[in-house]
């Protein structure tokens, strides 16, 4: 939605300098909420190998987890890890990365999340798109086209294919979990999960952990939430978002969730129906996820979402805005979600749409720190970005 828009559909102003757009966006006026970004760092460790979808935690102890889908030759591909590092100085220094999971077919986004018992969860799909992208470069080799790849870089791709045979493939396919009792010193083996979204579950204050996400690969791709009442180890199907009139519910995607201070639930759902296509939806619940009303706009250009509730109450949203100015964005919620602020810029000095999966922590000083994945002008490969900002 664009400014202007914004600004005719405003409502009267509530006396605080604050007017409402109907779509749900607040429109402020000099008082409005700034990002004062403090550091701009490239923070990956091997960047001759394309990094992607990062989810960033930080623990009750201080220390933060990142956790990507690493050891990739491009966006889609087969060789695709889950790998992990860790800061225990607010993320200016790194530890090397480490493989949590590389299983025999591509593995993508990774979320992760420390639970109130201190158990880490981190989460993961698998996929075999890359399998399109290389029978069409094998018949571009067969025919001698324009563009062939080489001979080493085929030869490449077809043994990490054929690793297993087609059946074989297709049989791990997959949402998958993994999940730590002692701080991430070692992981359980991946247990397949109901539902996927990049960054994974969220902790409610009731001792549940929720998860709203994607069924993939299986079943009707229904949009909804399950949850676990034994920290993660176990997960029930809770209840499906509804579908908007005219929309079609399998092209909602990415969802992520977040319990604001009055109980309420939100999601955020990456929207790709014709209407409002490229925003990010809400749905809220009321009754700890009972039910859940009618995605809606925001007037939120720009995906997927990560929520995260701050301290002082407030609410959070930060995402990758993949047109002009290419980079990433965040927005403030005062009211629980009700409405959000007009945009906070990260960054905006992006080279195009190869980039985003923002998340969001906030350190023990109030400021916050952001990661994403970016590709960067000096870098052929998408890298491991991070900003260190605070709300001016």
């Amino acid at each position: 939605m664009s400014l202007s828009l914004n600004r005719r559909q405003m409502l009267a102003s509530t006396g605080t300098g604050l007017a409402v757009a109907a779509f749900g966006t607040p429109v402020f006026g000099s008082n409005a909420p700034q990002a004062k970004v403090a550091s701009l760092d490239v923070i990956s460790k091997q960047s001759h190998l394309y990094g992607g979808w990062p989810t960033l935690a930080r623990r009750k102890n201080g220390q933060l987890w990142l956790v990507w889908s690493g050891g990739r030759e491009t966006h889609v591909c087969p060789f695709g890890r889950v790998e992990s590092m860790t800061s225990n100085d607010d993320g200016g220094t790194w530890t090397w990365p480490r493989v949590l999971l590389d299983a025999d077919i591509d593995d993508r986004d990774a979320g992760v999340l420390e639970t109130a018992k201190g158990s880490l969860l981190v989460t993961s799909f698998s996929s075999l798109a890359y399998e399109d992208t290389l029978r069409a470069a094998e018949q571009k080799s067969k025919s001698g086209k324009p563009g062939a790849w080489s001979s080493e870089k085929l030869e490449r791709w077809v043994s990490a294919r054929d690793r297993l045979t087609a059946e074989q493939r297709k049989s791990r396919l997959g949402v998958w979990m993994l999940r730590s009792t002692n701080g991430g010193i070692s992981f359980s083996a991946p247990f397949r999960c109901q539902v996927n979204s990049p960054h994974g579950p969220v902790q409610l204050t009731d001792g549940r952990v929720l998860y709203a996400g994607k069924e993939l690969w299986h079943g009707e791709n229904r949009i909804g939430v399950c949850e676990s009442f034994d920290d993660g180890q176990t997960w029930r199907w809770l209840a499906a978002i509804p579908t908007r009139p005219g929309d079609d519910h399998r092209k909602y995607h990415e969802l992520h969730a977040v319990e604001a201070s009055d109980k309420r639930l939100i999601v955020h759902i990456r929207n790709h129906n014709k209407k409002n296509s490229g925003e990010t939806l809400q749905s809220e619940s009321e009754d700890g996820g009972k039910t859940w009303s009618m995605p809606h706009s925001i007037g939120v250009w720009g995906l997927p979402s990560h929520l995260l509730r701050l301290r002082d109450g407030r609410l959070l949203m930060s995402y990758g805005h993949r047109r002009r100015p290419f980079g990433n964005q965040a927005r403030i919620s005062a009211d629980h979600g009700r409405t959000w602020s007009e945009p906070l810029t990260i960054s905006g000095d992006g080279i195009g749409g190869d980039l985003g999966y923002t998340s969001t922590v906030e350190l023990a000083d109030g400021s916050l720190l952001s990661i994403w994945y970016e590709r960067m002008k000096s870098s052929p490969l998408a890298v491991l970005r991070q900003a260190r900002w605070s709300i001016a």
